[in-house]
Parts: C-alpha cells; sequence; structure tokens
C-alpha cells in the first residue's frame, strides 16, 4: 500500500466514524425527543398544597400521622380524613410509599413516601431517597396519574443537603422513565415559597 493509499484508508475510517458518531447523536436526541413527549418535568417554586395536578406526594414520617413541615401542612389542607384513611394504612418504611385520597385538596391523590433520616451520606440514605422517588412513581402509574408533584423529600428536618438530594431526586426521576419509557407522566419538583 503507498503512502496516499494509506491517507486515503485513514480519512474513510474517519468519516466512518464522524458518520457513526453522528447517527448515534441523531438516535440518542430523538429517543430524549420522544422521553420528553411523554414525560415532562418542572421545577416551580410554591405552595404543594395548592396544585392542581392528580397527585401530590407527602414527605412522610413512617406512622403516616402527621408531622411538621410539608407533612404537617398536607394534612391541614387536606383536612381530617385524611389522617382517618392514614390511620387504616398502618405506617410505611423508609423507602416505601402509600397512596390516599386527596380530600380536601385539589390532587387527587395523596402519595405517601418515606425519605432516610440523614447520617453521613455513607449509611444507604441516596438509596433509599432513590426508593421513595422511584415508589412514589410508580404507585403513580398504577393509579393513571399523568401529573405529579414532589416536595424536596428529607431535605427539612430529616437533614438530606439539599444539593445531594436534588441530585438524587433527578436521577431516580431519570431512573423511572428510563425503565418506563411509555408513562405519561409530568413531574413538578415544587420548592416551598
Amino acid at each position: 500500500m503507498t503512502q496516499t493509499q494509506e491517507m486515503y484508508s485513514y480519512i474513510l475510517a474517519g468519516i466512518a466514524i464522524i458518520v457513526v458518531l453522528f447517527f448515534a447523536m441523531r438516535l440518542r436526541r430523538g429517543i430524549q425527543e420522544d422521553r420528553e413527549k411523554n414525560a415532562m418535568i418542572k421545577r416551580i417554586t410554591g405552595d404543594i398544597t395548592t396544585l392542581e395536578v392528580d397527585a401530590i406526594v407527602n414527605a412522610a414520617n413512617e406512622s403516616l400521622l402527621g408531622g411538621g413541615g410539608v407533612d404537617g401542612a398536607i394534612h391541614n389542607a387536606a383536612g381530617p380524613e385524611l389522617l382517618e384513611e392514614c390511620r387504616t394504612i398502618g405506617g410505611c418504611p423508609t423507602g416505601e410509599a402509600r397512596i390516599t385520597k386527596g380530600y380536601g385538596l385539589p390532587a387527587k391523590f395523596v402519595i405517601h413516601t418515606v425519605g432516610p433520616v440523614y447520617r453521613d451520606g455513607e449509611s444507604g440514605e441516596s438509596e433509599l431517597l432513590a426508593s421513595a422517588y422511584m415508589n412514589s412513581l410508580e404507585l403513580a402509574l398504577e393509579n393513571g396519574v399523568r401529573s405529579i408533584a414532589f416536595p424536596a423529600i428529607s431535605t427539612g428536618v430529616y437533614g438530606y443537603p439539599k444539593g445531594d438530594a436534588a441530585r438524587v431526586a433527578e436521577l431516580a426521576v431519570e431512573g423511572f422513565f428510563a425503565t418506563h419509557p411509555d408513562a405519561d407522566m409530568e413531574v413538578i419538583f415544587v420548592t416551598y415559597g
């Protein structure tokens, strides 16, 4: 093979790599666009108890019997019927989720999930927090929810660092839609304010 032929083969190989990369990027963009058609993720500041969505998520404690922060606000806004229904459930372990009616809330459902108490970041907190988001989304999907609003789970009295919790939440939601590409659901992350 002459030097010229060798140069042409390198050029052709380079062009082939560029073409493959171009189509891989288009395919990835197409998959992402398809996912975005089905699932939309928003971030807002507001009061989760006033949102007109199919379901809101309650950052609950394991008893599900109300507490402070968003948990107390949701119980207060929903009315005493929510507490009555929660008493019949029997609690909820950390990382899992339970669903109730919304009662006095604009939302049809309340999905109660228990996030982890933050210790040192090395005690399985991120896995439990991701499970709280994933299990909430699974319940939402099973119940035909098309729009769901999440508070910042575990970032209040449970002490999870907000930036770390946000990354876990985003990865969990992305992971959910990666494993459920046909899920048609709007996800709203709500910061109180």
